[in-house]
């Protein structure tokens, strides 16, 4: 009697309850189902799916398609099951930072994507199950609102000593035997690790790149027992169902709220020692500069996913609110994109431009529309309409059509070019609207 094949979403739900069950089990024989077609399938579509450029070979995906996904994936299987299989060279792009200064983004061919993306779909089902609850980057289910919400939750139940914690190029200092050992805890399949390892040093000898599917697991797993330590620290000093002391997480955007009662007076400062104190073995060390120390019932903001948070009076006067305003470099850095569209843009034709366009404004607006963002997006629109008429009226004149700016009216931009018009601010859910 032939066995019936299970779904891999069946597949990562029972090994997401074996580890969750078995905290303790090494998992073993895990190759197979990593380098199955449909594994790698499902790779393949969540990497078309986030797009992004070509790695250093220049092969696209309609390029990919053009020769045929499955033969392609057989291909990638056949390398991986015989051992041969080799990571390419990503290729590298600089990405300006606010401060002026860069970040350096490691793109991985198509065909190295997919790898990482399969790796990713197995083993995120057994590390998932040992994620602590204070960790929201990259997870499935879980969100950067969600995280703003636990954040403004534990802020407004009087941790008003906030630490707005600032690591020091994270990704790049990740080690990797820390994280090789603290993997195989729970992995014991030979080929796995070796594969693991291939990944993670085919970006040098230290770090794992960001660009890559399988690094913000990697972030993850790394940072994972320092916020098991945090969550003991909330557990132990808590009073009945209010606590003291609270750490959430995103990624390597870090933030730690500390109770403002008088009798935790130096409370903070010894959270952030201990902090100092998880993070140093793993080699990860706090950017002193710009880690601070904000106390908010003085009217000090901190920041946190792109947002700088204050604690304010509401209208009435008789409570105080969260307020949530997009940070100056969140606003400076969408519309310098929308700049570059248009810059980088060419003969492009307008309503295509504008589509373009729409692509960046809705992605934006739809993250930051949970703020309080009124002033932030009538400031994005205004520079958005500018930057279009001004384009428009330059195209006009090269034609030797002498028309005004004034000339296209919101009914044209709207209307007729169809620009984004939903900036419409929808208030941050309650914390258990996001459970």
């Amino acid at each position: 009697m032939t066995k019936t094949p299970i779904s891999l979403q069946e597949l990562r739900q029972r090994i997401y309850q074996k580890a969750k069950s078995e905290p303790t089990h090494r998992f073993w024989g895990l190759f197979t189902h990593i380098t199955s077609i449909t594994t790698l399938h499902e790779a393949y579509r969540h990497a078309k799916k986030n797009g992004g450029a070509a790695g250093i070979d220049g092969q696209s995906f309609a390029d990919v398609e053009k020769e045929g996904v499955i033969p392609f994936l057989e291909g990638i299987q056949e390398e991986l099951q015989t051992g041969t299989y080799q990571p390419q060279a990503n290729r590298k792009v600089d990405i300006p930072k606010a401060n002026g200064k860069m970040r350096t983004l490691q793109i991985p061919v198509i065909r190295d994507r997919v790898v990482q993306g399969a790796l990713k779909l197995i083993l995120e089902a057994i590390f998932e199950a040992d994620f602590c609850p204070n960790s929201y980057g990259f997870r499935p289910k879980r969100s950067p609102h969600q995280a703003l919400a636990e954040v403004r939750r534990s802020v407004l139940r009087r941790m008003t000593n906030v630490i707005d914690v600032d690591l020091s190029r994270y990704f790049d200092t990740i080690r990797h035997s820390i994280l090789l050992e603290k993997m195989s805890k729970r992995i014991q399949d030979p080929q796995v690790m070796h594969l693991i390892k291939q990944v993670i040093k085919a970006a040098g000898k230290i770090g794992v790149p960001q660009g890559g599917p399988f690094s913000p697991l990697a972030s993850n797993i790394y940072l994972n027992e320092v916020d098991w330590a945090f969550d003991a620290i909330r557990r132990k000093t808590a009073e009945g169902s209010y606590e003291a002391v609270n750490y959430h997480r995103f990624a390597d955007d870090m933030v730690i709220t500390v109770s403002g009662h008088s009798s935790k007076q130096g409370w903070a400062e010894l959270a952030l020692k201990r902090l100092q104190e998880q993070l140093k073995p793993l080699g990860v060390e706090l950017n002193l500069e710009k880690t601070r120390m904000v106390n908010v019932l003085k009217g000090e903001a901190f920041a946190f996913l792109g947002f700088d948070l204050r604690r304010v009076p509401n209208r009435s006067g008789t409570g105080y609110f969260i307020l949530m305003t997009p940070k100056k470099k969140a606003r400076i850095a969408v519309k310098a994109r929308i700049r570059e569209l248009i810059q980088n843009g060419g003969a492009t034709p307008a309503k295509d431009m504008v589509k373009r366009i729409n692509a960046v404004l809705a992605g934006w607006v739809n993250y930051f529309r949970v703020g309080n963002s009124s002033d932030a997006f009538s400031e994005v629109r205004d520079y958005t309409e500018m930057k279009i008429r001004t384009l428009l009226t330059r195209r006009k004149r090269r034609r030797k059509r002498s028309v005004g700016w004034r000339r296209w009216s919101n009914e044209y931009l709207y209307g007729v070019l169809g620009l984004y018009w939903d900036w419409k601010v929808h208030p941050l859910k309650n914390v258990e609207g996001y459970r």
